[in-house]
């Protein structure tokens, strides 16, 4: 077979599948009122792409063929199958966004790679959140937390909430609307804690932006109901936190796998600092607190002798949406006296 006859034939193939997907999920999604769900994810392995629906839109990825190609016949396969999936969904072609997903030097997440601003604001279980399809390497909303969100939120009413490494804060609008007390989120990019504060107002909650040296000088600013959207590098502001003796009732722990980004001092790898990392946030926990960590790290395997005292236990399958079934997603776990 040549090479074009495969393509239309894998062109055929994904059509197909998007469209039984489509039909299998849009019900589901609207009962439980999720604008936003993964539509395909590698289904078919000689397709390696996944595919998330956005309302009326939809933004992918591209994983790179383990082979050697032509980079314009690569090009031509890659138009064939957008053609495809927005016929399958019948949307235009200028609302389906692919990004290619690689290796990175740097932590990509906080750095442009378009600027058209396709922008839309997605419902999820009564709440808003703002997403962009266009210009970065993530939405600003992963589908695949959706449960874990919800559930975080359940536990929050009256409580102290700490997120780190907020990105754009989803966790934390959850639980503040869930009743929490106070909600600190931590971000060093001020890119993601204003996009943050865009989705804190459009679900009617106040949030104010602080510089990390701020919110540690001033001790009588840290009490009382307030959300806070914390400009810090994260394992900084837990070296602060210990030494101000503040304890929080929940922790998120949702960081990158790796990061070596120039706003942090040396460089985070999950796989080898989550003992150290975990360890230091369940310092900050309060008697009856709940640290929940999330590793979106391959063949990630979480070493649980390390944290006496803690109870812990493995939440995937229980933050495993229908749109997730049978696929891989970031490992959960929390962490209680």
């Amino acid at each position: 077979m040549t090479n074009e006859l495969k393509n239309e034939a894998q062109a055929e193939m994904l059509f197909n599948r998007l469209q039984k997907r489509q039909k299998h999920l849009r019900k589901w999604a609207a009962r439980i009122g999720a604008e936003a769900y993964r539509l395909y994810d590698r289904d078919i392995p000689e397709i390696p792409l996944a595919l998330d629906w956005y309302k009326d839109a939809a933004s992918g990825a591209l994983y790179r063929r383990p082979y050697e190609k032509d980079e314009a016949e690569e090009e031509r396969w890659l138009s064939l199958m957008k053609k495809a999936a927005a016929e399958a969904l019948k949307i235009g072609q200028d609302r389906l966004f692919f990004r290619e997903r690689k290796p990175q030097r740097r932590n990509n997440q906080y750095h442009k790679i378009d600027d058209k601003s396709f922008i839309q604001d997605v419902r999820e279980g009564g709440h808003l959140f703002r997403v962009n399809l266009s210009d970065y390497l993530d939405t600003g909303l992963f589908p695949d937390r959706r449960k874990m969100r919800a559930l975080i939120g359940s536990e929050a009413a009256g409580k102290r909430v700490l997120n780190l490494f907020c990105y754009t804060a989803s966790f934390s609008v959850y639980a503040a609307s869930g009743g929490a007390s106070a909600v600190d989120s931590v971000d060093m990019s001020r890119t993601y804690l204003d996009w943050a504060a865009v989705n804190f107002s459009l679900n009617h909650l106040d949030a104010r932006i602080v510089e990390g040296r701020d919110f540690f000088r001033s001790p009588q600013d840290r009490g009382g109901s307030q959300n806070r959207l914390i400009r810090a590098e994260a394992l900084s502001f837990l070296d602060h936190a210990a030494r101000a003796g503040l304890r929080w009732d929940i922790i998120i722990l949702d960081p990158p796998s790796f990061s070596n980004s120039k706003k942090m001092t040396g460089t985070l790898d999950i796989k080898r600092d989550y003992q150290n990392l975990i360890s230091r946030c369940l310092e900050l926990l309060e008697k009856n607190g709940t640290l929940w960590f999330s590793a979106n790290a391959r063949h990630f395997k979480l070493n649980d002798d390390g944290f006496p005292g803690f109870t812990v236990r493995e939440m995937d399958a229980e933050i495993t949406d229908e749109d997730f079934r049978g696929r891989k997603i970031p490992r959960c776990y929390t962490f209680r006296r």
